[in-house]
Formats: structure tokens, C-alpha cells, sequence
């Protein structure tokens, strides 16, 4: 495990967009809270496992990317760009790709994520699932 924050981070975002539940939880510590951009909270392994795993079932193909990363003490701040493919019964159709600025604000302990949060515009996804419904 990476001990520096930013290499922490780094590695987070590599697991994320391999899209490896396991491997992402395992990056987390026993409390770790995760707080999506309308404010919702999620906490706990188990719970962010099950969450990551329903996330990746609705977008197979997310993916975060940043452009700049920055610092202080535990704390690490990513600035770039989420997208995916929204796939209603798996069916991924080229439609329902979206993309969207993004930034991600992580608390690291001990070389692992005790929090993260996610500041992203959800409309490009919400109208392409409103489409589907």
C-alpha cells in the first residue's frame, strides 16, 4: 500500500477505473465515508461495497480522470472529469454516454481513504436515465 496521500489517492482513482469493488474497499478504512455531490452519505465497508457494485451494474464503464491533483497534510483534492455509459439492463448503447467535470476532495489515515466525496453535475446522467425510463 502506498503511503504518501497523493500516491494513496492515485491508486484509489486506478481501482476505481478498473472497476474492482474488492480492490477499492479494500483501500478503505473501516469507517470510511463516502458523500456524493447532492450531499448523500454512505459509510462503512460493506456498505460502499454494495454501493460500488450497484454503481458499476448502472455505468459498467465509469471512469474518473484528473488534471490536477493537490495536497495539504491528509488531505487531497483532484480536479477533472467522470464519465460512463448509463446502461439500463446491462444494454450498453453509445446514447447513453455522458461526461462531466469533476472533483474529488479525500481524507487519507493511516494509507487508506477515510473519506471521500465527489463534486460532479449529475444532470448529463439524470436526463440520459429519465430518457430510459
Amino acid at each position: 500500500m502506498p503511503a504518501d496521500p497523493v500516491s494513496v489517492v492515485l491508486e484509489f482513482e486506478r481501482l476505481i477505473n478498473l472497476r474492482k469493488p474488492a480492490g477499492i474497499v479494500g483501500m478503505l478504512t473501516d469507517d470510511s465515508m463516502f458523500v456524493d455531490s447532492l450531499g448523500a452519505t454512505v459509510q462503512g465497508r460493506e456498505r460502499l461495497r454494495a454501493a460500488w457494485e450497484g454503481y458499476f451494474k448502472m455505468v459498467p464503464d465509469y471512469m474518473i480522470s484528473h488534471e490536477e491533483i493537490f495536497s495539504h497534510g491528509q488531505t487531497v483534492v483532484m480536479f477533472g472529469s467522470a464519465c460512463g455509459t448509463f446502461a439500463p439492463g446491462g444494454r450498453m448503447l453509445a446514447e447513453n454516454f455522458w461526461e462531466a467535470p469533476a472533483a474529488w476532495r479525500a481524507i487519507v489515515r493511516d494509507g487508506q481513504i477515510s473519506f471521500w466525496q465527489v463534486y460532479v453535475d449529475n444532470e448529463p446522467i439524470r436526463a440520459i436515465m429519465r430518457k430510459n425510463a
